[in-house]
């Protein structure tokens, strides 16, 4: 199915959770000076115009990263959050905010000579948008047109010492909960220093509590889960919270994005909180 477009949703809550999560991520990866295999498995558009009619129809951003925009000048601009509003407002044309990126800019805005980004997009539509955006780093820039998680696990091993995931499906199939713990156990046994940031939906008929059963019994170690819940589920409301799983977090990792998360919560609602804790250790 090829229905999805995150265009209708782009710049909510979710994105805000699972992107500071990916930025703080590469950054503490950039710490040290080996190449780096950067990979997105659902890479979407690339770039999202708030003023877009798919994104104006939801208008999901004002819940989410507009909430944030609003208030920054409140928030340390050493923090976490401080950081990613500052480097958001370098994509914008000017003081407003009228672009949110998706997780090709993040990816591929932080990248060395050393390093390489490769993209996978299903969607025809969504890859055409993809291909058309340009990224300052294109020379260390591959856009495929491709089914990601069946494309990530045949480019395994990858040529550079280091390798870095990002897998985010729409989840609109059921289906692919178990295909992300298959790719995920894929990843292990070919890469097991790999670094993985997975995420997934919390929405009230919890398939995702499957999907960490099934990984919790695979015994892939070291996972650190995040989740980011802004209400109460509520049976046929659609999406109440958001969740990120980490496969070997550089060290003190978890413990710095458990305190932005943190911070982050009552940011975007009344009422928010978040949870974060191993999932799996070394011996689980």
């Amino acid at each position: 199915m090829l229905a999805y477009q995150h265009a209708y949703h782009a710049g909510n809550f979710a994105d805000v959770h699972k992107h500071l999560g990916l930025r703080q991520l590469v950054q503490a990866m950039m710490k040290k000076s080996s190449a780096i295999s950067f990979v997105d498995t659902h890479a979407g558009r690339g770039l999202y115009p708030l003023a877009a009619p798919e994104t104006q129809k939801l208008g999901e951003y004002r819940q989410g990263v507009e909430r944030l925009w609003q208030r920054r000048r409140g928030i340390p601009a050493d923090s976490p959050v401080g950081e990613w509003l500052a480097a958001l407002a370098t994509l914008q044309p000017g003081a407003e905010l009228s672009r949110y990126p998706g997780s090709p800019w993040w990816l591929g805005s932080a990248l060395r000579a050393q390093d390489r980004l490769t993209l996978f997009e299903l969607h025809p539509g969504e890859h055409q948008h993809l291909a058309e955006q340009a990224l300052s780093t294109d020379s260390a820039v591959q856009r495929r047109q491709a089914d990601g998680l069946k494309g990530l696990v045949k480019g395994l091993p990858v040529s550079t010492p280091r390798l870095c995931v990002l897998i985010d499906p729409s989840y609109e199939r059921k289906a692919e909960y178990d295909e992300v713990a298959e790719t995920l156990r894929q990843v292990v046994r070919k890469v097991r220093h790999a670094v993985v940031l997975v995420w997934y939906p919390l929405l009230p008929a919890g398939r995702h509590q499957t999907m960490l059963a099934t990984l919790r019994e695979a015994g892939i170690p070291k996972l650190w889960r995040s989740e980011l819940q802004i209400r109460e589920p509520i049976a046929d409301r659609g999406m109440y919270g958001s969740g990120v799983l980490m496969l070997n977090p550089p060290w003190q990792l978890d413990r710095e994005l458990d305190h932005a998360f943190a911070n982050l919560a009552p940011m975007l609602a009344d009422g928010a909180r978040h949870h974060g804790e191993w999932w799996t250790t070394e011996n689980p």
